[in-house]
């Protein structure tokens, strides 16, 4: 169903769009790390909630995704295009609930998360926090057209879409950080900005009649509870697993706060290199989507397989080689944050270990459960993230932490053992078949 140059087409503005978001993400805390080691802590820790929402706005969409990458492989675009108007609208509708609570419970949500920070960390969150609740629905509308734009195989929209995203971020982080001088909210309003502008991009998309997803009639809901069920029934688990996945990170994120700010931030800079190594799992994992969706959305069990051993195999590939690249290189790139000499050395550590780990284990445990998330297998997929994450990454983190006094090495080995764990699970599901025999539409 895909030939070699279809998924070099999916995949590679995938890898752009994402390396250029994490780039992008990287200079951004360069430039905040300017004004103070506060500065950094305090959108680190907002940002734990922030990727709490967004993983539940990703995980929305990508069940959307998934019906409508189904129906077009049964070459029903009629259905495809009524999931995608109920999956915005669905999207718009939960982003304004979440922002009005967020608004109206700021402060008391921070505390109950960070409550031991300092008083001026504590206000840069507030700031920041505020301005992050006010972005939700543009973003969550901005994740649903670029989920369906995947879904059917134009990448590249999104790719262009991403990255005048994050240039209007970091221009809007230089013009209000460096000109105007208003540091944290300076932050904050840029990424206001560029969420804006890239769910205006989004919906205009949407509406292009000739696409073989889109939107009619828009502005009248036109409410399908049918097909929002559809939605719901691969969107909740992955909502489920991925927010609860998130809150138990924040709980981990509760851990760091009680460290010093400069282990905070050490923390907060050694996430953002680590994620740049994982760019090419999280592209080709977006491209999964599209590509076994529609095989089983068409009855091709033996393609669905196919597809899966090959992005999963050329997935592992990419990862040993990013992570070889971070276990040498990545004391040269943590010095571009401006940390402290400890601050460094407690950076080195931790991604030393995660580039090994990293490379032996995250692809089975990422990588695998997409496919199966794409053929409706989403919800024994939420169930092992969910119980491993509390189990395992949790639990080992308080042990590691609390009982043997590990400090942050001791987090990063929990998460590193979560990875081993879901690992083994989600290889014995995919050699057992039962993720094949999926209902989704």
């Amino acid at each position: 169903m895909f030939s070699r140059q279809d998924l070099v087409r999916l995949i590679i503005p995938l890898v752009i769009e994402q390396t250029l978001t994490v780039l992008i993400g990287m200079a951004d805390t360069v430039m905040v790390s300017s004004v103070s080691e506060s500065a950094v802590s305090a959108i680190s820790l907002v940002d734990s909630i922030n990727i709490l929402l967004i993983q539940l706005f990703s995980a929305m969409a990508t069940g959307g995704a998934v019906v409508a990458a189904q129906y077009l492989g049964r070459r029903e675009s009629h259905n495809a295009c009524k999931a995608a108007k109920q999956l915005m609208y669905v999207s718009l509708f939960i982003a304004l609930g979440i922002s009005a609570i967020g608004i109206a419970l700021c402060e008391p949500i921070l505390r109950l998360c960070f409550g031991g920070l300092s008083d001026a960390t504590m206000s840069y969150c507030k700031t920041y926090f505020y301005l992050s609740c006010l972005s939700y629905p543009a973003l969550a509308l901005y994740n649903g057209g670029a989920a369906l734009l995947r879904a059917m195989g134009n990448s590249k929209a999104s790719m262009y879409t991403s990255l005048l995203m994050n240039l209007t971020n970091i221009v809007g982080n230089a013009l209000f950080i460096y000109g105007m001088h208003i540091e944290v909210m300076g932050a904050g309003i840029a990424t206001l900005i560029s969420r804006f502008l890239g769910a205006a991009i989004m919906v205009r998309m949407m509406l292009n009649r000739y696409a073989p997803i889109h939107i009619e009639r828009a502005l009248n809901p036109e409410m399908d509870f049918p097909m929002i069920k559809r939605i719901f029934r691969q969107g909740i688990p992955n909502g489920i697993e991925n927010s609860i996945f998130q809150v138990g990170k924040l709980m981990v994120a509760g851990m760091v706060a009680m460290f010093s700010e400069t282990i905070i931030a050490a923390n907060a800079v050694s996430d953002k290199i680590a994620t740049f190594t994982n760019l090419p799992g999280i592209a080709i994992n977006l491209a999964m989507v599209a590509v076994v969706g529609q095989c089983i959305g068409a009855g091709d069990k033996e393609q669905a397989k196919y597809y899966t051993k090959l992005l999963v195999g050329l997935t592992w590939v990419l990862m040993i080689l990013s992570n070889t690249f971070l276990y040498f290189m990545g004391g040269t790139l943590c010095t571009l944050f401006n940390l402290s000499p400890e601050g460094i050395e407690a950076s080195v550590k931790v991604l030393r270990l995660f580039a090994i780990m990293g490379a032996l284990f995250w692809t089975l445990s990422f990588s695998l459960p997409s496919s199966l998330r794409a053929a409706g297998d989403s919800r024994f997929t939420m169930i092992v993230s969910v119980s491993v994450m509390w189990t395992v990454r949790i639990g080992f983190s308080y042990l590691f932490v609390y009982w043997f006094h590990m400090g942050l090495m001791g987090i990063w080995l929990a998460m590193c053992l979560d990875w081993v764990f879901r690992a083994a699970i989600f290889v014995w599901r995919y050699l057992s078949g039962k993720w094949l025999n999926q209902r989704v539409i």
